[in-house]
């Protein structure tokens, strides 16, 4: 367990430093109006550039939430909620696949043979669970999402579980973006039980499956 905790630490070191470094001058930019502002710049393709923000955020600190509730602003609760959730589901997939296919040489020599199987044990059983709850929490979901990659978690289970934390996340705040809500409260709430019940659900399914490791 010391071991695999290495490669969490690493991991919360590699995503958080850019936070620390950039994240007072990011969150000015885009404080306000700032990110509909520099949505609009790129015209009909406002959609991508929001979406390729929601991708950036595994290297710098994207205020996620406030690029979905601009995406809300700028097309309605529907349309601005799926581009929302593609965001998502594309920023864990280039988390997942990038240290899946590059990452692992670096975590075998920070914790070796014994911590990987470690983390491959919790991700077997309970990555599901652990992806599809940690889609609203800043640095945990990029730090997650990396390491369902590095224990080689099943891809089907890993897609399924992202896509259950994502659509909720993308959809409740494109529509908090279009309401003009506040309820700071609520939506804590929300983006934590909507996950959980939709992965509840779609997990038997899931169980069938033996996707690729």
């Amino acid at each position: 367990m010391v071991k695999l905790f290495a490669i969490v630490l690493a991991l919360v070191v590699f995503v958080s430093v850019p936070f620390f470094m950039f994240g007072t001058q990011i969150e000015q930019i885009f404080a306000g109006q700032g990110i509909i502002t520099w949505m609009q710049g790129f015209g009909a393709y406002a959609w991508a550039a929001a979406i390729g923000l929601l991708v950036a955020d595994l290297a710098i600190p994207v205020p996620t939430t406030a690029v979905m509730a601009a995406l809300g602003m700028v097309y309605g609760p529907v349309l601005g909620g799926f581009y929302g959730a593609v965001g998502s589901v594309v920023s864990g997939l280039v988390g997942y696949g990038l240290c899946r296919k590059l990452g692992r040489p670096f975590a075998l020599w920070l914790s070796g043979e014994k911590g990987l199987a470690e983390g491959e044990r919790i991700f077997e059983s309970l990555g599901g669970w652990i992806v599809a709850m940690s889609r609203w929490l800043p640095v945990v979901s990029e730090v997650v999402a990396c390491m369902a990659g590095l224990s080689r978690m099943s891809f089907p289970v890993f897609f399924a579980a992202l896509v259950c934390g994502s659509v909720p996340l993308g959809f409740l705040f494109s529509t908090i973006g279009y309401m003009g809500g506040d309820q700071p409260l609520l939506t804590l709430l929300l983006s934590a039980l909507l996950p959980f019940g939709l992965w509840a659900m779609v997990r038997p399914f899931m169980a069938k499956i033996k996707g690729p490791r």
